[in-house]
This record gives C-alpha cells, sequence and structure tokens, in this order.
C-alpha cells in the first residue's frame, strides 16, 4: 500500500529504526536516512530535489553535519552522479539536508553516504507518463482555489491560525493570467501532523511579503472543514497523495521547481530569488 500523505513525510523511517549490523553483531552505522518523499511515483528524468533528514536511536535529529556528500547509485550498485546537500534547520525542529541533481533515465536508485544505513536513502526516478502529479517540466492547469471573497466550500479557507495567510486574494486560475512568475502552495497547518505545514506556510508568507508583486502566490488548504475528513477539490484535482508542496512555475505556469514535505526559509528564500532571476 501506498502511504498516506500524513504517513509520507516519514518515507523510510520505519526500516530505518531497525540498525544495520556487521558480521560481529556490532553496528556500523551511525545514522539512517529518512528521504522525505512520497513512496508514489513523482520524479521524472531530469532535475530533481530530494531532502531528506536522518534518523539516529529512532529519533529525527535536530542537528548533524553540516554538509553531506553522497553517490546516486542505480540498482546495480553503479555510481551514477556524485552530489552534496547543506543542511537546513531554519525555523524548524529537524534538520533535513536537499540534494539536487539531475538523472537522465527512470529507475530506482539509492543515496549512498558514509556512514549511513546501506538499505536507507532508497528513491524512484519514473516515466512523465507513469506520473499523474504535477511534476518539474510539466504546466500547472488552472483551478479555483478558494479566496477571501469566494471559500468554495472549504471552511475555513485557509487553516493557518490565529489568522489566515494572506494569499488567497486570487485563485490560481486568475495568478496563471497574471503573466508573472508563479508560486503556488498546498498544504494544511492545522492538521499537519509532522509540524511541517505551519512553519512551511508561514515561510512562504514572509517571502510573499519580501518580494512583493515580483511574483504572484497562492496557497490552498487540503481539508473542506476543520474536522479534517473530507479533502478540499485541489488534491483530487492534482492527484496529490502528500503535502506540503510547494510549485515554482515560470509565468504561464511551467513547472520549473518543486519542495517536496519540508523546507526551511533559507531554502524557499533561495529557490524563489532563483525563479525570479530566470
Amino acid at each position: 500500500m501506498r502511504p498516506t500523505r500524513r504517513q509520507f513525510i516519514l518515507a523510510g523511517a520505519a526500516t530505518a529504526f531497525l540498525a544495520a549490523c556487521g558480521s560481529d553483531g556490532s553496528s556500523k552505522v551511525t545514522y539512517q536516512l529518512a528521504p522525505r518523499l512520497t513512496d508514489s511515483p513523482l520524479l521524472v528524468p531530469g532535475e530533481s530535489r530530494l531532502a531528506v533528514s536522518l534518523v539516529q536511536d529512532a529519533t529525527l535529529v535536530a542537528s548533524g553535519p553540516s554538509q553531506l556528500k553522497a553517490d546516486i547509485v542505480d540498482a546495480d550498485g553503479k555510481v551514477i552522479t556524485s552530489v552534496s546537500a547543506d543542511e537546513h534547520a531554519d525555523g524548524i525542529p529537524q534538520a533535513y539536508w536537499p540534494f539536487r541533481f539531475t538523472l537522465p533515465a527512470a529507475g530506482f536508485y539509492r543515496l549512498r553516504i558514509k556512514g549511513a544505513d546501506p538499505e536507507t536513502g532508497n528513491f524512484g526516478v519514473y516515466a512523465p507518463d507513469e506520473v499523474t502529479m504535477p511534476y518539474i517540466g510539466a504546466t500547472l492547469a488552472p483551478f479555483e482555489t478558494p479566496t477571501i471573497d469566494d471559500h468554495r466550500g472549504v471552511e475555513p479557507y485557509c487553516s493557518l491560525t490565529p489568522n489566515p495567510c494572506p494569499l488567497h486574494d486570487i485563485t490560481l486560475t486568475q495568478a496563471l493570467a497574471t503573466n508573472k512568475p508563479l508560486v503556488f502552495m498546498v498544504g494544511t497547518p492545522a492538521h499537519c501532523q509532522t509540524g511541517a505545514c505551519a512553519p512551511a506556510l508561514e515561510f512562504l508568507v514572509s517571502t510573499h511579503q519580501r518580494v512583493g508583486d515580483a511574483a504572484v502566490m497562492v496557497h490552498a488548504d487540503v481539508y473542506t472543514d476543520d474536522t479534517a475528513t473530507e479533502q478540499a477539490p485541489i488534491i483530487a484535482a492534482l492527484g496529490l497523495d502528500y503535502e506540503p508542496v510547494v510549485y515554482l512555475a515560470t509565468p504561464g505556469g511551467q513547472i520549473v521547481d518543486r519542495l517536496d514535505g519540508i523546507w526551511d526559509q533559507t531554502e524557499l528564500d533561495q529557490r524563489v530569488d532563483a525563479l525570479l532571476a530566470r
């Protein structure tokens, strides 16, 4: 079974909690990798981002190495490329490391990091026709997301507390028509069990205040009411089975970047600035 949206953010952690042992029975690993990514088809050939956290003693670490270096190996153990990722923990309780890489072909891969459990860090890259969720290179379709003036059956239209975020002035459809760079986030801060959605949205609000009208930004919540039992229509429209996610798109809606599962203020600012510099 594929994980639910609530489970995905710790994908890989269940197996990560099992310590790898050497032939003498002693532990030979320092930590395990917990990819912050759904197991469903999501990454496609080309540029990708894969954020990982570190697990020690069955707990996500609050801090770790300032940088991690990794080889990406294929199913046969062949090194495809080498990458590195800096530690990020700006305004969030657990650190993560966002690896960025380009893979030319679909297949199953692993981040191989010295000192990490070799049974963790697995991920897949899929052909675009196997991926139903918006991916880098695809184009966002128009959708009438809830606004301050028209909640469209989503109550509350924004679950950020104590006050709704200011990213509901226009719909996604209207945002796509502005001919401006677009940042579109889907996430539910009030009901996020991992604690990632609320700071993620707060970071986006801060970035919005910083860049002003250089980009148009829209937020959509996940549930239709505060019982968190019925999904808002945007979830089916995008085919999402995870949250939070933020799409960064050029004028017209072509997705050129995407942050999945976790991000901090520093990384979000870096990626938005890169979008504006295109």
